[in-house]
């Protein structure tokens, strides 16, 4: 990995025990598709924060306020693996808008005309109410708030267009202030929720329901196939109203809804090749959630995993290779008595200096574009402190390398040894009594390519205290390998192997 490559760290479910195949099986002729389209993996691509993927992968620990005949196929784009979104279209005529299509949260929401001072505003698709004859004025407020950002603004209503289908009077928030960078990397306007109304903010209905009690849709079933190959134009398919037999094989396996408010289930045991970790052994929940990029799980489980792959922090991993390559460097500049503020600027990392709290907390807390300047400050600090107690090069590369093994990784993610995946273990999951498994390169995350590629582990840690957790999140990477149907109908999410 060079040390000024940046990645983007880089997140839909259902049960039905007798409902027949029959009833779920609408023939390819009579699906509305929306399709998703791939952005190809580029090293322009690299170049936007890390926050991206940490926003999609960890929005579970935040949430405030958000737990108090025809079928239409919507494509869905995916940007390197990371992120699934597709267009839909708000007002009349239709203003066009990219959204993720999210099991794992209720609401609607796009950037307004009205939004003034946030940055991303003025990267994305804007909705103007004054150009839709379809508008009709709410004006309570609303907020969203996520691990790393918020979104505020007030609700709208306005007709909500979604492959050939019109959804009339959708209540939806037009956001006048977005609070985080990640908004910003954002390949996506917005969010459009698919969860249940229990967690849905202001209370007030989704897209999904609207389609349901406006007769858009024959069955209550809507479904995801994520393409995971990111080399290929299609992203895959969102599905209302039905199943496409052409995207999965064999029979789905369904597990009841054991609570509405995200898709959330029973699930069995995990393992580790073919060991159990016992943690899940007397079971566990999960949800199905297509708005998180990667899997997470309880820490103790996570940790195995990723010991056992090799995983590595990925600050303490930028953090020792800012020190293998640049660590003499900074040594002979601060012997050479040059200003510490000027170190990290004349080896072409950075400029300007802070005191190691302020550099511990921009570590911990910014996005990849800020943390090899970051890194690069902190070794300063350290440097210098091992040069008054007069240690040697090699003792101060030591310490160096030992204080980077101690630094956490902001969301938890890991990176490993890309030439080390055919030798990882396999990893599955018990779900309503039958092993669904991963492969390494199903759950490894590759970003780049040649000698500047890096691969991400697939799981990262979120422990979800009682009475709601502990509990598992399976995101794209699940989903992108069993293609996953949202039986709204009979409260069940199904999985089968994609196709």
């Amino acid at each position: 990995m060079g040390t000024n490559t940046k990645i983007v760290s880089l997140t839909l479910f259902l049960f039905s025990i007798l409902l027949l195949q029959s009833c779920l099986l609408a023939s390819a002729t009579d699906l509305l598709r929306i399709k998703l389209k791939k952005k190809p993996i580029d090293q322009k691509s690299h170049q936007t924060t890390k926050e991206s993927l940490n926003f999609l992968a960890k929005k579970y620990g935040f949430l405030t306020g958000r737990l108090n005949g025809n079928t239409d196929i919507v494509s869905l784009k995916n940007y390197m693996n990371a992120q699934y979104f597709g267009e839909i279209g708000i007002g009349t005529p239709a203003q066009k808008f990219t959204v993720i299509f999210d099991t794992g949260s209720s609401n609607l929401w796009v950037p307004s005309s009205k939004c003034y001072f946030s940055i991303s505003c003025y990267f994305h698709s804007k909705y103007s109410s004054s150009k839709s004859s379809t508008y009709v004025e709410n004006g309570t407020s609303a907020s969203i708030t996520y691990g790393t950002g918020a979104i505020s603004g007030f609700f709208s209503q306005d007709s909500v267009t979604v492959g050939d289908l019109v959804v009339k009077k959708q209540l939806f928030i037009e956001a006048t202030k977005e609070t985080s960078l990640v908004f910003l990397a954002a390949k996506f306007d917005g969010i459009l929720g698919l969860a249940f109304k229990e967690i849905s903010v202001g209370g007030v209905d989704p897209v999904w329901y609207n389609m349901v009690n406006q007769g858009l849709v024959k069955q209550k079933v809507f479904s995801f196939w994520l393409n995971r190959d990111a080399d290929e134009g299609e992203g895959g398919e969102l599905v209302f109203g039905g199943v496409d037999p052409n995207h999965f094989v064999g029979n789905h396996t369904y597990v009841n809804v054991t609570q509405k408010g995200y898709w959330e289930f029973d699930m069995g045991d995990v393992l580790i090749g073919k060991n159990s970790t016992g943690y899940c052994s007397k079971g566990c929940k999960a949800i199905a959630d297509s708005g998180t990029s990667l899997l997470t799980g309880p820490t103790a489980i996570v940790a195995e995993i990723n010991e056992q792959i090799g995983g590595t922090g990925v600050v303490s991993q930028e953090c020792k290779m800012v020190v293998s390559q640049y660590g003499p460097e900074i040594i002979e500049l601060l012997i050479a008595e040059t200003s510490p503020s000027e170190v990290c600027s004349q080896i072409g990392l950075c400029s300007g200096y802070a005191t190691e709290n302020a550099i511990i907390k921009t570590v911990t807390d910014k996005g990849s574009d800020d943390t090899t300047c970051a890194i690069c400050e902190m070794a300063v600090v350290w440097v210098q402190n091992q040069l008054r107690s007069n240690a040697t090069q090699q003792k101060i590369m030591e310490y160096l390398n030992k204080l980077c093994n101690k630094l956490p990784s902001p969301m938890g993610e890991s990176t490993v040894d890309c030439n080390t995946i055919p030798s990882m273990p396999n990893i599955t999951f018990t779900i309503g009594g039958k092993k669904f498994t991963l492969k390494p390169n199903q759950y490894i995350l590759k970003v780049g390519a040649g000698s500047v590629q890096e691969c991400i582990s697939g799981f990262t840690a979120l422990d979800v205290p009682a009475p709601r957790g502990p509990l598992w999140i399976l995101g794209d990477i699940f989903m992108g390998v069993y293609h996953t149907v949202f039986d709204y109908g009979n409260s069940a999410v199904g999985f089968a192997k994609a196709a």
